[in-house]
């Protein structure tokens, strides 16, 4: 006899409301190490998303080696450096060149996720016509570890400002491997149930109806 599913009673979805809310993309991380039984917990959460035909299309890199970390870094910085050049009103670039935009050198644990387009996994099902399903897959389980790192007091700052081609360089990945996220992941020096970006004035969270319509 199989157990039925679990009662998520009110408590819960209270609970997970909570969590969401909680979620934070961190760029100010704490430096003492993750215990390595969380670490492995977190990377067995992506397991559990759900992917298109089951093709399971993540592949995750995690960067031990100290040289590459600071080579990313300083990649990375670079990018920054170079982003902040788009911003034409002075006040502005400004602003962007004061945000802290990550935590490579303070964060515990660097880890890059790829998303295979060429997974064995899956057949090829439900990619026919929408073949960017697969990295929308890898998304999923991003997030889905975004709220098991949250759930165990653990941060995570997801690194957008990084040139795709030169990252899987550096970590010499298959070709057929695109780079979907360059994610920290730490304790949170400060957690926060404000956005960083709002808190700084840069980009406040705009309301639901403006994004929300029916046909």
């Amino acid at each position: 006899m199989t157990n039925g599913p679990p009662d998520f009673d009110a408590a819960f979805v209270e609970q997970l409301d909570a969590l969401m809310r909680w979620r934070r993309d961190v760029r100010h991380f704490r430096t003492d190490p993750v215990p390595e039984s969380d670490i492995q917990a977190l990377l067995a959460s992506v397991s559990l998303a759900p992917s298109v035909g089951h093709a399971q299309p993540w592949r995750l890199v995690r960067v031990r080696s100290g040289a590459r970390r600071v080579a990313i870094a300083e990649h990375v910085d670079a990018q920054i450096v170079a982003a902040a050049e788009r911003y034409a009103d002075p006040a502005q670039r400004d602003q962007y060149s004061r945000l802290k935009l990550h935590g490579l050198r303070e964060a515990p644990e660097i880890l890059a996720v790829f998303s295979d387009d060429r997974p064995v996994a899956g057949h090829g099902l439900g990619i026919a016509t929408m073949p960017e399903m697969l990295r929308y897959s890898t998304v999923m389980a991003i997030h889905g570890l975004w709220l098991a790192a949250r759930a165990r007091e653990i941060g995570m700052g997801w690194v957008s400002i990084v040139d795709p081609a030169a990252l899987a360089a550096m970590l010499d990945v298959p070709g057929e491997w695109t780079l979907i996220a360059l994610l920290c992941i730490g304790y949170p020096a400060q957690p926060s149930d404000t956005p960083e970006l709002e808190q700084r004035g840069w980009q406040a969270r705009e309301p639901l109806a403006d994004r929300l319509f029916e046909r």
